[in-house]
C-alpha cells in the first residue's frame, strides 16, 4: 500500500500530466488512507501551479491547461461528499471570479479548489465577471467576501470598480484580490480588504476575515 508521500506525489503528477485515471486512483487512495481533503486538494493544486507556470513559459498550451483542470475536477468530485455536510459544516460563502475583460482562470481555479478544501462554500463566477455580478452574487448568497483575480495590467482597474460599487451600495462585503500584476500596494491604494499572492495565501487571508 502506498504511503502518504507517494499518494501526494501521484496526486500532483496526475494534474501535471493531465492523467484522469491517476487522478481518480490517487484521490481514492488518499481518501482510503484517511487524508484530509485539503491535503489532497493542495497536492493537486501544486500540480496545477506547475502547469500554470509551464503555460506562462509557453511550454504547454490552453488544451493542456484545460486537460489538467479536468484531472483536478475528477479528484474534487470524489472529495465533494466529504466536504459537504449542510451549510453548518461550511465556514462561510466566498464569491470568486476573474474580473471583467480578463479570461485567465488557472490561479483562480486553484484558489477556488483550495478554499473548498478548507471548508468554504465557493461560488465561482468564472472569467470576465463584471463588478455588478460580483456584488449581486455576494448579496444573493450572503457572502461576506468576494475575491477577484486580474492577470493583465489592463484589467486591474476592474478590481477598483468592485471596491467602488460596494462602497456606493453601502453593503458589508470584504474584497480580496490577486493576480500577476496585482500587488499589496495596489490593493491598499484602491481600499481592498486584502491581497493574496498565492492560493495558500488566499485561504489564510479569507480565514482571517471569517
Amino acid at each position: 500500500m502506498a504511503d502518504n508521500n507517494e499518494i501526494l506525489a501521484d496526486l500532483k503528477k496526475s494534474v501535471e500530466t493531465w492523467n484522469l485515471a491517476l487522478a481518480k486512483t490517487a484521490t481514492q487512495a488518499g481518501i482510503d488512507a484517511g487524508m484530509a481533503p485539503k491535503d489532497i486538494i493542495n497536492a493537486m493544486g501544486d500540480g496545477m501551479a506547475v502547469v500554470g507556470d509551464r503555460f506562462d513559459k509557453a511550454e504547454v498550451y490552453l488544451p493542456q491547461v484545460v486537460a489538467a483542470s479536468k484531472a483536478m475536477d475528477v479528484g474534487l468530485k470524489l472529495l465533494a461528499p466529504l466536504m459537504k455536510g449542510g451549510d453548518d459544516a461550511m465556514k462561510g460563502t466566498v464569491v470568486m471570479g476573474t474580473v471583467e475583460g480578463d479570461i485567465h482562470e488557472i490561479g483562480k481555479n486553484v484558489c477556488c479548489a483550495m478554499l473548498r478544501g478548507a471548508g468554504y462554500n465557493v461560488i465561482d463566477l468564472g472569467p470576465d465577471a463584471s463588478a455588478e455580478k460580483f456584488v449581486e452574487t455576494a448579496l444573493e448568497n450572503k457572502a461576506k467576501v468576494v475575491g477577484g483575480s486580474a492577470l493583465m495590467t489592463t484589467t486591474l482597474l476592474a478590481q477598483k470598480e468592485i471596491v467602488e460599487l460596494i462602497k456606493e451600495r453601502g453593503v458589508d462585503i470584504k474584497t480580496v484580490f490577486g493576480g500577476a500584476p496585482c500587488t499589496k500596494a495596489w490593493c491598499d491604494e484602491i481600499g481592498a480588504d486584502g491581497y493574496s499572492a498565492s492560493a495558500p495565501d488566499c485561504v489564510d487571508l479569507i480565514n482571517s476575515i471569517y
